[in-house]
């Protein structure tokens, strides 16, 4: 059987984090044994940590990652290798929020054999039409910079095969703030057989997000910058 590896990113999460655990690693089951539910906490200020331990008595398929930096993109970036390490036949990215939903992971898992990625695509967002109208310029910059057309590049819903993740991860230094914008570029503009499938998007379930449009300001702002930077290395 194929190994996964559900990766998620948390930061002061305790609001959340108990019942997003709870609602995926049952979708380890049926999986091959090796398979795992990996969470990378690093940086938290409230109980986050506390209650992932407390939920890995119990459940040994979790890992917790508490040395990758306080970012979510190294966040992401570590757990993308840490899956890679360690055997992972194929890599489901997720957030700690629940602003996704576990029983849609079904219909991707049946298509992981037709596919090197497939990709979440949130035609409705719970969190808001600013945040809607960034994707929107994202992905109108990675047209005009990368030429290719994707619908949405930074879902947090996406199913990889390893090996291909593991082709382009190096191209990204490890305190890169955008791996998912990135990875999806690399799919399509490389030409890897991928699809885009409509997935549910939720409001934030509790807590308040730490990535404000202030900071997705400074944040775009840097990456046209790295966006010319990563075109001229392709």
């Amino acid at each position: 059987m194929d190994i996964l590896y559900i990766v998620m990113p948390a930061y002061n999460e305790e609001d959340n984090i108990i019942d997003v655990v709870s609602s995926w690693y049952p979708l380890l089951e049926g999986k091959d044994t090796e398979s795992k539910l990996v969470v990378a906490d690093s940086g938290s200020t409230d109980r986050t940590h506390d209650l992932l331990e407390n939920f890995k008595k119990d459940h040994p398929q979790l890992e917790i990652l508490s040395d990758t930096g306080k970012q979510h993109g190294p966040k992401v970036i570590a757990l993308y290798d840490y899956s890679i390490k360690n055997g992972a036949d194929f890599i489901f990215q997720t957030d700690s929020d629940g602003q996704t939903l576990p029983g849609e992971f079904d219909s991707f898992w049946q298509m992981r054999h037709g596919y090197k990625g497939i990709f979440g695509h949130r035609v409705v967002r719970g969190d808001g039409k600013s945040r809607a109208f960034v994707e929107k310029v994202v992905c109108f910059l990675i047209k005009c910079y990368f030429h290719v057309k994707v619908p949405d590049a930074n879902a947090p819903f996406r199913l990889m095969d390893a090996k291909t993740v593991a082709k382009y991860l190096p191209r990204l230094d490890r305190d890169y703030n955008l791996p998912n914008i990135m990875m999806t570029t690399y799919f399509v503009y490389y030409g890897e057989e991928y699809a885009f499938r409509e997935v549910t998007f939720r409001p934030r379930q509790g807590g308040r997000n730490s990535i404000n449009i202030k900071k997705i300001i400074r944040i775009g702002w840097k990456a046209l910058g790295d966006f010319r930077r990563l075109k001229k290395a392709m």
